[in-house]
């Protein structure tokens, strides 16, 4: 990150998409993407049986399966919008507009990382109560579908949890740079036309004033009357 608070040093810098892609919070993100895709995809095109009125095979509970295309899809749209503010984050000025952006990413970051956890724990407590005659009579390819979603659920858990931690350095780091460049704005200055001595090595103060006895080389000064002895 640049300097500055938030990296706002860098601000105004030419999009390098080399740069953009080896940052660490923007390959999670694509990762994230990709796993919320495997999720809701396998749900949605092999995890209900369309011979039996859409009967979704995590033990027939249909809420299972919404859960896992509702929050695979939202992940999905999340991501990109996120990636899109990654790409312009380097151009924003503000250091204001920074922190939001880095806010804005530790809540939504944090509380998919819990959503995801939840979806996990609920889709695979439902698969291990489906009957085993079920299994039997799904075909490989669904179950094998099923079975990814739920993996790819707890990766998303992980990758959505590496967001949220990144975010927090991230925010944490801005506010020290933050606050160091405050105290820094904020530091008093010395006035050195009100200091009544002269640096060193400096030039000596004009307003010094000539000691009131100095030695006196010439001859003596001789006043207009001399001293008369009294007469007795």
């Amino acid at each position: 990150m640049e300097g500055g608070a938030y990296g706002s040093g860098g601000a105004g810098a030419p999009f390098n998409p080399i740069e953009f892609i080896k940052k660490p919070q923007v390959i999670i993100r694509l990762l994230s993407t990709l796993f919320a895709i495997i999720v809701f995809g396998c749900i949605a095109s092999r995890g209900y049986d369309p011979h039996a009125g859409q009967f979704c095979y995590l033990n027939g509970d249909p809420n299972a399966c919404g859960y896992g295309i509702g929050i695979g899809v939202i992940a999905f749209l999340l991501c990109i919008a996120f990636l899109v503010l990654d790409a312009l984050f380097e151009q924003l000025s503000s250091v204001q507009h920074r922190k939001y952006a880095v806010l804005a990413d530790i809540s939504v970051s944090g509380l998919w990382c819990f959503l995801w956890f939840i979806g996990f724990c609920y889709m695979t407590n439902q698969w291990a109560k489906t009957p085993a005659i079920t299994k039997s009579h799904i075909f490989a390819t669904a179950r094998n579908d099923v079975q990814a979603a739920l993996a790819f659920s707890f990766f998303s858990t992980i990758s959505w949890g590496a967001l949220t931690v990144l975010a927090v350095l991230r925010y944490r780091k801005g506010v020290s740079e933050d606050f160091g460049a405050s105290d820094l704005n904020n530091a008093p200055t010395i006035d050195q036309s009100s200091n009544p001595y002269a640096s060193f090595g400096g030039e000596p103060d004009q307003s010094y004033q000539q000691a009131p006895f100095s030695g006196n080389t010439g001859p003596p000064q001789t006043t207009s009357s001399e001293y008369q002895p009294p007469t007795y």
